[in-house]
């Protein structure tokens, strides 16, 4: 058995889903590409926060 370890929550959804939002907000003002690397930069944000929080419990 192990000691009190949790799994861990996975943020792949949030960096998918932001991607593709990215893509479909950039696309309606005209800039695809530019709305495609915000919401990875978006979504590497979240998963880097979301595993900060999980480490501090």
């Amino acid at each position: 058995m192990t000691k009190g370890k949790k799994n861990p929550t996975g943020a792949g959804a949030f960096i998918a889903l932001l991607i593709l939002g990215g893509t479909i907000v950039g696309g309606l003002i005209g800039q695809p590409s530019a709305g495609l690397i915000a919401g990875a930069v978006l979504g590497a944000l979240v998963a880097l926060l979301l595993w900060l929080w999980e480490r501090g419990k």
